[in-house]
This record gives C-alpha cells, sequence and structure tokens, in this order.
C-alpha cells in the first residue's frame, strides 16, 4: 500500500509579506553602511562607517537571501510537476 502524499506547507501572505519585509530592511541597511564613508560630512563618521564595512556586507547578503527566499516562496509554488 503506497504512502499518502506529505502534506504541503503554503505559506500565508503575512509570512510572505514579512519575509519580504525582512528582506528589504536587511538589504537596506547593508547598503547604507556601504554607502556612508563615502557621503558622510564628518570624517569622523565616515572613518567609524568604514571600520564596519564587514556589517554593511553581511546585513547585504542576509538581506538579499531572503528576498531570494520570497521569490522562491512566491513564485516557485506556483509551478505543476
Amino acid at each position: 500500500m503506497p504512502l499518502p502524499p506529505p502534506p504541503v506547507h503554503r505559506p500565508s501572505k503575512k509570512e510572505e509579506s514579512e519575509l519580504l519585509f525582512k528582506g528589504v530592511t536587511c538589504a537596506l541597511i547593508g547598503l547604507v553602511i556601504l554607502l556612508a564613508p563615502y557621503l558622510a560630512r564628518s570624517s569622523s563618521v565616515g572613518e567609524m562607517m568604514r571600520q564596519a564595512y564587514l556589517v554593511g556586507w553581511f546585513a547585504l547578503v542576509l538581506g538579499c537571501a531572503f528576498l531570494v527566499r520570497y521569490g522562491l516562496r512566491r513564485y516557485g509554488g506556483r509551478r505543476r510537476y
């Protein structure tokens, strides 16, 4: 006797919108941290932001990962095999 198919978890609209919000927020924070040294008027603020470039890259990559996950959930679930 074959096993029944596993239950399919479909994320709710709230979960999808939260994932999109997290992705956009993290990506924007990363971009701000990476661009701040070039746009800062104060040299001390620019130097401080230059030292935080690793945090900026981490936030940008994390935000992009959230956005990719959102895209896979949103558009990848529409395919039928």
